[in-house]
């Protein structure tokens, strides 16, 4: 695939800057688009279970937020910050330094260089291979306390105001371990919730501490572009429920990019296992899936290892034209925008489901 097929129109003015919470409203008063093979269903978040049938196995992604944009300090370069993206133990962590949340980099560092970060002392080792933005840091000290004296949540240029942590955990936070909160749960409430399980819809977890904001495709080649390591574990209970509603052709919906990555990183070739490790697996259409049936899912930028993960479900132009719908219906991108339900193919090849929701 071609860099140039991840590319779409966008305006700026789509960012979603607040949460739900500064707009005085719950989380799940998003505008929620359902995507199948006869179009588009624009309806509110409220409305999720209409969507889903009795037997559907919802895997959502326990992993919680930390604080991990964390103060940094050099001689020559001055005060800047650091996103914490991701621990390997032993205090090697994968991180980014930008100028400020609204600014990033590159910065002018090399390998070898001494800096702070929350005040522990840090020396940066080689950047990760095709992603010049990260570095290898190993850190001496103990960077989880740091980040609970200094930590903030990371926050990017089109989020307005800075926002407390619990701002950043989904519904299903338990696991502390991402660096950005996994955002496909954020609409999530209680309500939808038990809305769900009276529906008869299971939910089972994964966990996949998320690293920082997918980074843009650079190759021209879609699938050269390199993934970091995240750290995912997939439990024996999870893995049953889902072979289960395989074997038994109920759909499996992922909440979340994340939880597709960590399901079909358990994938042996004929069904999930337990598993735990690191995943650099990206999903592309060359590659293909075999897990899932469906993805609930935020709505993402450009030329993105996300967008890419879309069209392998979906396909491209079924992708692309539900986000020529978003565009011109006006939803909202990024972590506090509006959702998307994909199931544009049906592997299972059920009954149609029966559509309740009113047009939002």
């Amino acid at each position: 695939m071609k860099r140039s097929e991840l590319i779409f129109e966008r305006p700026l003015d789509l960012q979603a800057t607040q949460p739900a919470e500064a707009r005085g409203v719950p989380r799940d008063h998003a505008r929620l688009m359902v995507s199948t093979e006869r179009g588009h269903v624009h309806t509110r978040f409220t409305e999720l279970a209409h969507y889903l049938r009795p037997g559907d196995l919802l895997v959502v992604n326990d992993s919680a937020t930390l604080p991990a944009s964390l103060p940094a300090h050099h001689a020559d370069l001055g005060a800047f910050v650091v996103s914490m993206a991701t621990h390997f133990g032993n205090g090697m962590w994968l991180i980014e330094p930008r100028w400020s949340s609204a600014q990033p980099g590159p910065l002018p560092v090399t390998a070898g260089m001494m800096l702070t970060i929350a005040d522990l002392p840090a020396r940066l080792i080689t950047p990760y291979p095709g992603l010049p933005r990260l570095w290898f840091a190993q850190i001496d000290g103990d960077v989880r306390a740091a980040m609970e004296r200094t930590g903030k949540p990371i926050r990017y240029g089109y989020v307005q105001e800075s926002y407390p942590l619990a701002t950043y955990q989904t519904v299903f936070a338990a696991v502390p371990g991402s660096a950005e909160m996994p955002s496909a749960a954020y609409p999530f409430t209680r309500r939808v919730v038990d809305s769900l399980r009276a529906n008869g819809v299971t939910i089972a977890p994964i966990t996949l501490h998320t690293g920082v904001s997918s980074l843009e495709v650079e190759t021209e080649v879609v699938e050269n572009h390199p993934l970091y390591p995240e750290p995912y574990f997939v439990s024996a209970r999870t893995a049953k429920l889902v072979n289960q509603a395989n074997h038994e052709r109920r759909r499996v919906i992922a909440v979340g990019t994340t939880v597709v990555r960590a399901l079909e990183s358990a994938w042996n070739g004929h069904e999930v296992e337990p598993s735990r490790g690191f995943t650099r697996l990206y999903i592309h259409p060359k590659r293909g899936v075999n897990v899932v049936d469906g993805l609930i899912t935020g709505l993402h930028d450009p030329v993105t290892s996300h967008l890419a993960m879309l069209y392998t479900i979906a396909g491209q132009e079924a992708i692309r034209e539900s986000y020529a719908e978003a565009v011109r219906e006006g939803y909202l991108w990024h972590e506090f925008g509006d959702s998307h339900l994909i199931l544009m193919e049906d592997r299972r090849a059920l009954p149609e489901i029966k559509w309740f929701a009113q047009t939002a």
